[in-house]
């Protein structure tokens, strides 16, 4: 009954909340597509200026992982009203620096009072019909390449345990600001199949995610994916999250071969990330030029993590 209330599906909307893509997409005309998105994070760590700029990535990496490009940006400001004026500033400051990177603008944005520090853009692209990127698209034989390291959970949650210091969380800070941009510049001349960006559901549920919109199986190996520095020794002293304890919950019963990796290697796989990478599947032949490419485009972290296979349902398959 309730079905019957839906609106029909408007034929402009090419993109919707039907899927888990990364942003919406609607067309305008017959050549352009608006790119729509969201997002808002907490704090990663106390330097407002950073946080602001690495908030602010999060958000435009969404439009990058649909094969778009940035136009606007709205401020989406949660803010406590115990906030310093000096510090809010310093938020905004940075996520302008990072917007301007990009090559679009701050056009505007909301402010409401919340308990909680919250921040993060409404982002506008544009692309092409014929040019966007979805998270199906997957086929037997594609490789896998991750253009950023993990464990950002580890060391933002080892930091709030006195398990690192500053510095170890200004050093990943600096990398989860850094755009996706070069990375998809460069994955848009290997026609890729399906691309998506690395966020909450951390590696392992992304790539389900590709799996389960592809209709096949993905296989990861566990010791090619880049680390951030002191995940590994973060995840073997018991640093966790809740994200990680829920994505675990839902993701296991998808998962073969847990029981092969260590409980640290697990640990790092179900990590949930701020600013990842993109997830970018293209033909297994070309992915050492892509590999190339990127690093030639410094993106130095980029790795080949894993392949695509045929399977009757859609599988995660790790391996040490």
């Amino acid at each position: 009954m309730m079905a019957s209330l839906l609106p029909a599906r408007d034929p402009r909307v090419l993109v919707g909340m039907e899927t888990s893509d990364d942003a919406g997409v609607f067309r305008v005309r017959a050549d352009l597509c608006l790119v729509t998105t969201a997002d808002l994070i907490a704090p990663v760590l106390d330097d407002p200026w950073r946080f602001g700029a690495v908030a602010a990535a999060n958000s435009i990496s969404d439009v990058y992982a649909m094969g778009g490009r940035p136009l606007t940006a709205l401020n989406l400001c949660a803010f406590p009203a115990e906030l310093h004026e000096r510090a809010a500033r310093d938020i905004l400051a940075g996520a302008q620096a990072k917007v301007l990177e990009a090559g679009a603008v701050v056009i505007g944005g909301h402010t409401a009072r919340n308990p909680e520090l919250l921040f993060g853009l409404a982002v506008t692209g544009e692309v092409a019909p014929d040019a966007i990127w979805r998270n199906r698209g997957l086929r037997p034989g594609d490789a896998l390449v991750l253009t950023k390291p993990v464990g950002t959970g580890l060391v933002i949650n080892g930091r709030r345990q006195d398990l690192c210091t500053h510095d170890d969380v200004v050093r990943v800070a600096d990398q989860m600001a850094m755009l996706n941009r070069a990375a998809a510049e460069v994955a848009a001349r290997f026609a890729p199949h399906a691309v998506t960006d690395v966020t909450g559901f951390a590696l392992l549920g992304h790539a389900f995610e590709l799996a389960a919109a592809s209709g096949c199986g993905v296989r990861l190996h566990a010791g090619r994916v880049p680390l951030y520095p002191r995940a590994r020794e973060l995840a073997e002293a018991g640093v966790s999250t809740r994200c990680t304890r829920e994505n675990h919950a839902h993701l296991a019963p998808h998962v073969r071969g847990l029981e092969g990796l260590p409980e640290w290697q697990q640990a790092v796989l179900f990590d949930p990330q701020t600013s990842g990478g993109l997830l970018i599947a293209v033909d297994g032949d070309r992915a050492d030029a892509l590999l190339a490419a990127l690093q030639g485009a410094g993106v130095d972290a980029a790795a080949a993590v894993g392949e695509a296979f045929a399977a009757p349902a859609p599988v995660i398959e790790v391996r040490p």
